[in-house]
């Protein structure tokens, strides 16, 4: 299988070429191999594309986490999506729709220079009611702001929404040590209240503009970034009123900036780069 790995931010996807014919019932398998740092090629993720259209450029998207599990969608994910089709030259125009299980999904390449590209990608409207998060508590909530959950013998206030996948943000002023907050991100990811599990992000208000985030991501566990989890991140700042509409997230190597004008979709814009191709063995 040919394949070529893309980074955003130090988050890491395999993206199969186009038309590498695997089946969906062996993509989960087949990312529990090939994802594993030690004994495969290794990455955050697998993604499989299907280019439907080229001009205007429609791709089926879909993305397994490196323990198998299916993700509905992955911000960083699509932005290397885009960024590997313009390298590659599968797609003709800069304009992409990707279509996820979470919905369609718009993006652009702004810039490129050499194997590093500029990605600006729609993530829709954040949504909040419990129930589409999903979060169980056996309530009927409209939002899930500065609910005390409890989890490793302590509680702490989360806010929670969906960007197509489930986010649970915690505010600190500091952030906690690595060790505590890994244990904190894996209690919650598997809190009996996140029916799907969730994905976790830690997070410090710089001011108004800026914030920094660390990620406990479903199906992997720490990561250097999360596109998703970066916008939730900033969704839950702004909702809170701790900062502007457009803010700049800084995870552990760059940043990315977030824009929700009101009314209006939550956008995001940052870096991907290609890595290197190569060929793995099917069996």
């Amino acid at each position: 299988m040919r394949f070529s790995k893309v980074q955003g931010l130090g988050n890491d996807f395999l993206l199969a070429a186009p038309g590498a014919g695997i089946p969906p019932a062996a993509a989960g398998d087949l990312a529990r191999r090939i994802c594993e740092r030690h004994t495969g090629v290794g990455a955050d993720g697998l993604i499989l594309l299907n280019v439907e259209k080229t001009e205007p450029a429609e791709v089926g998207f879909r993305v397994f986490n490196a323990d198998g599990s299916e993700a509905e969608i992955s911000g960083n994910g699509l932005r290397c999506a885009a960024a590997f089709l313009a390298w590659c030259g599968a797609v003709k125009s800069p304009k992409i729709l990707f279509r996820t299980a979470a919905g369609e999904r718009p993006a652009e390449v702004l810039s490129s220079r050499g194997l590093a590209f500029e990605v600006k990608i729609s993530l829709g409207v954040p949504r909040l009611a419990a129930k589409d998060i999903p979060f169980d508590d056996g309530q009927s909530l409209d939002r899930v702001f500065d609910y005390p959950l409890f989890v490793v013998k302590r509680t702490f206030p989360v806010t929670c929404v969906s960007m197509g996948n489930p986010h649970c943000s915690l505010f600190f002023d500091a952030i906690p040590s690595r060790g505590e907050w890994h244990s904190v991100g894996a209690g919650i990811e598997t809190h009996p209240f996140f029916p799907q599990r969730t994905n976790v992000e830690f997070v410090r208000v710089l001011d108004r503009k800026e914030i920094e985030v660390r990620f406990w991501e479903r199906g992997v566990g720490e990561t250097l970034a999360s596109g998703t989890g970066s916008a939730a991140a900033a969704a839950s700042a702004m909702l809170k009123g701790l900062t502007d509409r457009t803010v700049t997230v800084r995870t552990a190597i760059g940043s990315l900036k977030i824009e929700w004008p009101e009314g209006g979709e939550l956008l995001q814009t940052g870096p991907a780069a290609v890595v290197f191709s190569g060929d793995y063995p099917q069996d």
